[in-house]
């Protein structure tokens, strides 16, 4: 039986490998290097280079651009979980001045805020830091494009405004922050805001021509919590399985789920493609599987990070051109070539540690109205309701201690759960946020929606 720190299979190594072989030649990178990361821990590592008799190692850094923004929502989070902010706080709050204090840290965090896309020309991520040197240099006259808080609309000044925030807050410079605070603790080494050898070249590759043209490097300045740092694909195995599982160190598992769970209103196309984004990350559909991370590029560099959360695979995937291949699909298919090949054990099942005659009271089947539904007490502790057949609303529930219980997801996310009782005490019908769910269809006992015709069921 393989478990899952265990090397992956042979044929998996070499379908893995033929897929970023693919990926480097049709994209002409002029190297490209991935790692894949199951049970929280790297299984493999792999790389293709233009560069006869050397091929870049888990050690070698590259620029991850974007991804630094999944970094600077760590901080701020950390910021939240320590009461030091609200994320429904307004900026305004904490760093006033800004002229798009009306918007929120989450929102900031959600690219919600309405800020506009890129800072004023020109453009930032081909020109000194030092043309930007103050927030106002950064956001321009008029900082606010939309409405706040109405539609997703990326924007890099908005995680400079970040960095801001948790330079405010803490009193020391971004990058330092980030290192006491997330590199240190979780073991990123070969992560920095500057390059250090052994460090890729970033290329622009001519569109009509096999032929190289060397990217300048520009230290981004004010604008380097939306995209200044370099990484590893080995540093970046370990946060991947950071962001699956937490690290109470840096931030707990609860905060990492936050951060991976949509919190942004999804534009037409947005439903379409099966995309979305929460509080600096990625989230998308594809090939059936629920994925997360991040995507990154700056001028000479292509970086992705990519979760299968419920497979427990991640990959991470670097490219030295400014463009070319398709990172998010690569790092998609990686997952896949994984996730298929090798599916993940599920742990064994196990009886509850203890029986909670209240929670177990309300096992079985209920009805909404003639909707069936099952409720079960699952292993930790919640109950969970569902329809028993098709879909439709489901979701778990969490005891709040006094006999009722408080939805977790979905449709009935915060909406109370309460068991009613007969005047002998028996238990009558459940009362979901105004919902009444009955042990039979119609239950004449029960209150709206019970029976309401004398004569009860009858044929045609």
């Amino acid at each position: 039986m393989t478990t899952p720190h265990e090397a992956l299979l042979p044929a998996t190594r070499r379908a893995l490998l033929h897929r970023i072989a693919v990926a480097q030649t049709e994209g002409r990178a002029p190297s490209l290097v991935a790692a894949v990361v199951r049970g929280g821990q790297a299984v493999w590592h792999g790389a293709r280079t233009s560069v006869d008799g050397h091929g870049p190692d888990e050690n070698v850094q590259y620029r991850i651009g974007s991804i630094t923004k999944t970094f600077t929502a760590v901080l701020v989070m950390r910021l939240r979980d320590e009461g030091l902010l609200d994320l429904g706080d307004p900026l305004e709050k904490h760093l006033p001045g800004t002229g798009a204090g009306e918007a929120t840290i989450a929102q900031l965090l959600a690219h919600t805020a309405g800020l506009a896309a890129e800072s004023p020309a020109p453009w930032w991520e081909r020109t000194p830091g030092s043309l930007r040197p103050e927030l106002g240099d950064v956001l321009g006259e008029q900082p606010l494009l939309h409405p706040v808080g109405r539609r997703h609309h990326y924007s890099n000044p908005g995680y400079t405004v970040l960095g801001a925030l948790v330079e405010e807050l803490r009193g020391a410079p971004w990058e330092e922050v980030l290192r006491a605070e997330i590199l240190e603790p979780l073991g990123l080494r070969r992560t920095s805001a500057q390059p250090e050898p052994p460090s890729a070249g970033g290329w622009a590759v001519h569109p009509w021509a096999d032929a190289l043209l060397p990217e300048p490097l520009e230290d981004l300045g004010r604008m380097a919590p939306a995209g200044q740092l370099w990484s590893t694909t080995g540093d970046l195995a370990r946060f991947a399985a950071f962001l699956a599982r937490g690290d109470d160190r840096v931030l707990s598992a609860e905060s990492v789920l936050e951060i991976r769970t949509p919190a942004a209103p999804a534009e037409a196309a947005d439903v379409l493609e099966g995309t979305g984004y929460g509080l600096g990350m990625q989230i998308q559909r594809r090939d059936g599987r629920l994925l997360v991370g991040h995507s990154g590029s700056l001028p000479g560099f292509l970086a992705n990070l990519t979760i299968g959360v419920e497979d427990d695979v991640a990959a991470v995937v670097l490219a030295n051109c400014t463009s070319g291949p398709l990172l998010g699909a690569v790092g998609a298919d990686l997952v896949r070539i994984v996730a298929e090949a090798e599916p993940r054990i599920p742990e064994p099942w196990r009886p509850l540690r203890e029986v909670e005659p209240a929670a177990l009271e309300l096992a079985g089947q209920w009805y909404w109205g003639t909707h069936a539904f099952g409720l079960r007490v699952t292993a930790d502790g919640l109950i969970a309701l569902g329809p028993l057949t098709g879909g439709g609303r489901r979701a778990r529930f969490r005891s709040l201690g006094d006999g009722t219980w408080m939805g977790l997801e979905g449709y009935y996310a915060g909406e109370l759960l309460r068991p009613v009782r007969r005047p002998d005490g028996s238990l009558s019908h459940l009362d979901l946020g105004s919902f009444v769910f009955t042990r039979q269809p119609y239950d004449t006992e029960a209150p709206v929606p019970g029976g309401v015709d004398p004569e009860g069921w009858r044929g045609l």
